[in-house]
């Protein structure tokens, strides 16, 4: 309570330090009483404060530097392997982009997130009740795929070279649409999925976003050498592992879900 100089002039020293005196206690009893009832409720802990207990124990704090961080941009190849007949794609080989942010936490450990772009054209086979990636002619949806992947990093210098190997964990994110510019009356107006391309959207959006799909670990290798003292560029070779066969149990071809690619990685050096 704040009183103003009028007011305070009127009361009586002894009287001031009383009033004093109770409004601390009143302050103080009020906090106590807000504290218990904090405390009457049990803290549960969760996921964040699981994870950020796990890295302020298990990160030096002398690797929070700028020193320590990469960021790359990436770009390459993917080879979607398949064999899924005359009908489909002969060569899904489809161009991503992306970029990469790493944290050093020892001379030859990092860990590693990566982040890859792509699109491609699918049709869904209702005769092996899975999608296909496929030519423009004979797509019904349009698919746009966020591959995020966290690896431990392995780095070994040699020389001027330094040669890297990681995995980990990845998961493919994709947002399915519909296609445009399909203008047959077969593609919006039928009620057959051999021919509804609404139809197909919707079972190619089913099928990858059901039973674990989009998780496929990855692995891989790499090389870096320096351009000039502001960049180095790399090679990445890597391979995704279609794991949720394991339990998925589909009638496909065993390359089905296999996944391969070569990039190029552009790392910028802000240190030097």
């Amino acid at each position: 309570m704040i009183l103003s100089f009028r007011r305070y002039r009127r009361i009586a020293p002894v009287s001031l330090l009383r009033y004093n005196i109770d409004m601390v206690t009143k302050m103080a009893r009020s906090s106590k009483s807000a504290m218990s009832a904090m405390s009457a409720v049990p803290a549960k802990p969760t996921i964040p404060a699981i994870l950020l207990f796990f890295i302020l124990v298990l990160v030096p704090v002398n690797t929070v530097s700028a020193d320590f961080f990469n960021f790359a941009f990436t770009g390459g190849l993917n080879y979607f392997a398949a064999d899924n007949g005359p009908d489909s794609d002969p060569a899904p080989i489809i161009p991503y982009g992306g970029f990469s942010l790493s944290l050093q936490l020892h001379r030859f450990f990092r860990i590693e997130l990566t982040e890859d772009i792509y699109f491609s054209n699918y049709e869904y086979n209702p005769y092996r009740n899975y999608p296909m990636t496929t030519s423009l002619d004979n797509r019904s949806a349009f698919v746009l795929g966020f591959v995020t992947g966290i690896m431990a990093t392995g780095v070994f210098p040699l020389g001027d070279f330094t040669f890297r190997v990681f995995g980990g964990p990845a998961a493919d994110f994709r947002l399915v649409l519909l296609a445009i510019g399909l203008n047959h009356p077969n593609d919006l107006g039928s009620d057959n999925i051999r021919t509804s391309a609404p139809m197909q959207t919707q079972a190619i959006q089913n099928y990858f976003w059901s039973d674990g799909r989009w998780f496929m670990p990855v692995a891989g290798l790499g090389f870096d050498f320096p351009v000039n003292d502001n960049y180095l560029i790399g090679l990445d070779i890597r391979t995704w592992f279609p794991i949720y066969r394991l339990w998925t149990n589909e009638d496909i071809p065993a390359i089905d879900g296999w996944r391969f690619s070569v990039g190029l990685r552009i790392t910028p050096r802000f240190n030097n």
